[in-house]
């Protein structure tokens, strides 16, 4: 390599000592100089077949190996294409750089074409937005990376002129040093001991700042201790592991889930909300418990101004810390000594039989047993969506990837592939409705180019089942919902994969067995009934 840096070497180099390794996105002229950079900085770009996917394959590599994510976008269409997935790293939290190339700002003065002011289209949906300068390659590329991973994360853009990408530029000479853990004291945390000390039924809801906080192994000796069940959001999944006699599992979307779990919290005398983000939840979980009766404590990274609950202690901090201080000069006593928690349980295992002959639980059911207890699995959203989010355990956070804040649909392919491509030997599989699959069907061409026995499985019910249902509970007529069958799996074979389709479940368990020795992906399709969601949800 010359010893002398364009802007974008600049940029690169701090990319991969920030621990990135992959970039996604699909080229143009204007993003060349960029792309080329990234690769001689060490970082692989990978062609997807569209924006919107390629960032969430950035964002599946991110939740294996902590780094932030790369979305690279050309000028005008390729940019807009990627708002979607921008948005979604946004309210999921997910640290992502957005690169964009752009016409030079001398030329945009007098020449048109393509020409769109990226930086108002990001703006709303980033945590800050930049435009490249030789002079300041070095602190912007510091910045933007400071930006998307302190406090909570978030994407950030960054807009590289054509020009500006070659001309040569300076490091900036200091590294941001990581911000020390903030731990709570004075009197509130007096207070908030006492009552620990005092609780005979505590709760913890357990959200997604605990995994930004490396907190899990805090959460679940804190659990342990002092006899507090654990409830997640989704994204949290896995932080305790789900077998464990403590953890009650995941929520947010099934009222069926809630009918059960919202009277467990109102019975509670603590409710330590642990870096919850309600962001993941819906409408059900506004005000989940009685701030003028109950006590709770809320630790988060960030101020409440989403008015989702409230609490009568709050705390700005690390959330293992906090839990560590809470813990100090506290003695543990016996909670719950009712059985309530492990009649809880059972009573969340009832409510989603896998027994069923056929259908979208027997599915899941048959899918969690023949893989590994580490499998990656990724969801897209859908009424499938509910039922896998309850009955697919997890042994370990980052295990069960989905979109939560904005629940885009055509996520969990692109999840799928990007999670593989992070660590080739762990299994990996993903669930999609077929209209989901049919969003971005192109990206099996992304898939087979990576030859790995990545695991696609499609519900195949001909209907956006979930607002199918939902018409119908409103009593409207069935309008704009019913699409046609396809043969899911010879689009597989037609792109270089495994296709299977499955009517039972002795066929899905031959699949799925098959699917070990496949020297490419796999695409097995589920056909079920449409219907067959009617009262599970």
């Amino acid at each position: 390599m010359s010893d002398v840096l364009s802007a974008t070497d600049i940029l690169a180099q701090r990319l991969y000592e920030a621990g990135c390794r992959h970039a996604f996105g699909m080229p143009g002229g204007e993003v060349l100089t960029l792309i080329d950079a990234l690769e001689r900085a060490g970082i692989e770009f990978h062609l997807a077949r569209h924006e919107n996917a390629a960032g969430f394959m950035a964002e599946g590599v991110h939740h294996v190996n902590g780094a932030p994510a790369i979305l690279v976008a050309t000028v005008g269409p390729g940019a807009v294409n990627g708002v979607n997935v921008v948005a979604n790293a946004e309210q999921d939290r997910v640290p992502m750089l957005v690169l964009t190339g752009c016409v030079d700002a001398a030329d945009a003065e007098r020449y048109t074409h393509q020409v769109l002011d990226h930086r108002k289209v990001f703006e709303p949906i980033t945590k800050a937005t930049f435009t490249l300068s030789a002079e300041a390659a070095g602190v912007i590329a510091e910045k933007a990376l400071a930006i998307a991973t302190e406090g909570r994360s978030g994407p950030v853009h960054i807009d590289v002129p054509i020009n500006v990408a070659a001309a040569e530029a300076a490091p900036y000479p200091y590294h941001r040093a990581p911000a020390s853990n903030v731990v709570p004291v004075g009197n509130d945390l007096k207070v908030a001991r006492k009552w620990l000390s005092d609780s005979v039924r505590p709760v913890m809801i357990v959200g997604l700042d605990v995994l930004k906080d490396k907190a899990c192994e805090t959460v679940r000796a804190f659990s342990d201790l002092h006899g507090v069940p654990v409830i997640t959001t989704y994204k949290a999944k896995g932080v305790v592991p789900e077998s464990a006699p403590l953890s009650l599992g995941g929520a947010g979307l099934s009222p069926l889930a809630d009918k059960h779990l919202i009277p467990f919290i109102e019975q509670s005398d603590l409710v330590i909300c642990v870096g919850y983000d309600p962001i993941e939840m819906r409408p059900g979980w506004q005000d989940p418990w009685d701030q003028t009766t109950q006590r709770v404590i809320d630790i988060t990274a960030e101020p409440n101004h989403h008015f989702m609950h409230q609490a009568t202690l709050n705390f700005i901090a690390d959330t293992g810390a906090t839990l560590a201080a809470l813990s100090e000069q506290n003695t543990p006593r016996s909670t719950w000594t009712d059985g309530q928690v492990a009649e809880l349980k059972t009573r969340l295992t009832d409510a989603y039989p896998d027994n069923e002959d056929w259908g979208p639980t027997a599915v899941i059911a048959e899918c969690r047993a023949a893989l590994p207890a580490d499998a990656i699995a990724t969801v897209d959203s859908g009424a499938h969506r509910i039922l896998l989010s309850q009955m697919w355990t997890c042994s370990e956070p980052r295990s069960l990837l989905q979109s939560s804040g904005l629940c885009t649909m055509g996520c969990a392919v692109p999840l799928a592939i990007g999670a593989h491509m992070a660590d080739p030997a762990r299994r990996v599989v993903s669930f999609s409705g077929d209209a989901g699959l049919l969003m971005v069907a192109g990206e099996l061409s992304t898939a087979s180019q990576q030859r790995r026995n990545t695991v696609f499985v499609v519900f195949v019910d001909t209907s956006l089942a979930l607002i199918e249902l939902k018409q119908r509970q409103r009593q409207l007529p069935n309008a704009g919902v019913d699409f046609c069958a396809h043969d899911y799996a010879a689009i597989a074979r037609s792109f270089g994969g495994d296709g299977h389709t499955v009517n039972n479940r002795i066929e899905l368990r031959e699949a799925l067995k098959q699917s070990v020795t496949a020297d490419n992906f796999v695409l097995i399709a589920a056909v079920i009934d449409k219907r067959s969601y009617d009262g599970r949800l």
